[in-house]
């Protein structure tokens, strides 16, 4: 189905609470990659999976290498004509919960409501031992403090903070431990091969439980971790609406698809 028969607009009309479920189509006008063409397949090589992070040395060395060089790119972002969009969606009272498959938090940057940042936040670092939570700015100044020299190297940038590096120095960074227990820290957010905590799950469902709809913006669903609503929304018998340029995991569930770059899409609405 396309944007002219029927209008997207016409069809979030017809639905008086939707449930917006968000990917990384919102966030790739600011500047911010995404994993996946528009075909749904991997346009990088798959990033690190938690697994390989707890227990490769090398591997986190050479991920806060990276994080290190793409962190500010990253941190500086704005939100996108999408972002925008959707607030003024969400003000009309029609869609008062999102999800998020994002870590950026543009989100919140423009104001959104009731936000489930369903794969956590970058922003924030975590200890693996005792669970403080830190600031992934301080983070960065731990870094740089210990390896002066990532402040000079440059690379191609990369989805959720990450950069294109290869180095010959990577075996000698020194990766900081919390400040508290000395334990190893981590990013925030979901990695690869982590299940997403229950208590979102079920915050996320609780959520579609109340809706009377399910509008997905920006998102392939090729990860399960939001796919499984647009299952729960089959299951519940509600509207899917489909909003993202090229195909999605859940083609052949929705009720209608709106193809095209999602800010456009959305900002034609409101």
């Amino acid at each position: 189905m396309n944007a002219q028969n029927p209008s997207l607009k016409t069809v979030l009309q017809s639905v008086d609470h939707w449930l917006i479920l968000t990917g990384a189509g919102c966030s790739t006008e600011a500047g911010l990659g995404d994993y996946r063409n528009q075909q749904g397949e991997w346009k990088r090589p798959q990033p690190i999976t938690g697994q390989l992070f707890r227990s490769d040395e090398h591997a986190r060395k050479r991920y806060w290498a990276r994080s290190a060089v793409g962190w500010p790119h990253f941190a500086s972002a704005t939100p996108t004509r999408a972002h925008h969009a959707i607030a003024r969606f969400q003000s009309t009272g029609k869609a008062p919960y999102l999800i998020t498959q994002n870590v950026d938090q543009l989100h919140q940057q423009a104001n959104h409501n009731n936000v489930i940042d369903l794969h956590g936040v970058l922003g924030q670092v975590i200890c693996l031992s005792c669970g403080n939570l830190s600031a992934r700015n301080h983070m960065q100044n731990r870094l740089i403090d210990h390896n002066p020299w990532l402040k000079e190297l440059d690379a191609s940038y990369a989805p959720d903070g990450d950069a294109d590096l290869e180095h010959s120095q990577i075996n000698t960074v020194k990766i900081p431990n919390c400040e508290l227990c000395d334990g190893m820290l981590k990013p925030d957010v979901v990695f690869f091969g982590e299940n997403v905590p229950k208590i979102r799950i079920e915050k996320a469902f609780d959520a579609l439980d109340k809706a009377q709809g399910l509008l997905v913006i920006g998102s392939s669903l090729m990860v399960y971790s939001g796919f499984r609503f647009c299952r729960k929304a089959v299951e519940l018998k509600k509207p899917i609406v489909l909003v993202n340029q090229g195909v999605t995991r859940a083609d052949d569930l929705a009720t209608a698809k709106f193809e095209g770059e999602c800010g456009e899409l959305m900002d034609a609405i409101t």
